[in-house]
């Protein structure tokens, strides 16, 4: 062989000699820039994590974080509750559908699409709307009473052309309980004053 033979083959020489070295070298060409970027990161964000001992052990940072999403709602029972006017449960839960006509629902206003509906009546619009009917979920059961639910569908039909009566409101037992207890405490103060 010729020196520049023997320099041809010398300039085209790996220092890769066997398989194992070539998937050694791969293998590194992957690791190690991985190994740097997650370094380099750590890093950057070193100055946010908390160490331990530190306030993100303490209890109360311990229960706020397993603290429950929900929590019981304790409401006093005395509390006068005042149901919502029908234009209150239309804006909140019916005027999606019923302001666009979405899925088929009568429009707000149109007298032409409430003309029929109205006719069948109040009870067959509170069932409709309290049970569901089509493309319309039902609504009883909700976030409404049955009578907002009722009061919401009154609105709506007469708004659309039609003359329903405000449905009546139920009789409330607390407050019937409560009228009724007061009248005979106020008669045994009228006997105690006059002797």
């Amino acid at each position: 062989m010729s020196e520049e033979q023997h320099y041809e083959e010398a300039e085209h020489e790996t220092g890769i000699k066997t398989p194992r070295q070539l998937v050694t070298l791969v293998g590194a060409a992957f690791i190690v820039p991985v190994l740097v970027i997650i370094m380099l990161t750590q890093f950057v964000a070193l100055d946010n994590k908390k160490s331990p001992g530190t306030d993100a052990l303490a209890a109360s940072a311990v229960a706020a974080r397993i603290a429950p999403v929900a929590s019981d709602a304790v409401f006093d029972a005395n509390a006068v509750v005042v149901p919502k006017t029908g234009q209150q449960v239309f804006e909140a839960q019916c005027t999606t559908c019923h302001t666009a006509g979405l899925l088929g629902a009568p429009k707000f206003g149109d007298a032409a699409a409430w003309g029929p509906r109205v006719a069948k009546g109040y009870d067959a619009l509170l069932q409709s709307a309290l049970k569901g009917k089509g493309n319309m979920p039902a609504q009883g059961g909700g976030d409404f009473t049955d009578f907002e639910v009722g009061r919401a569908v009154v609105y709506m039909a007469n708004h659309g052309g039609g003359k329903l009566a405000e449905p009546v409101a139920p009789a409330l037992p607390a407050a019937s309980g409560a009228a009724s207890g007061a009248a005979p405490a106020a008669s045994a103060a009228a006997s105690a004053a006059s002797a």
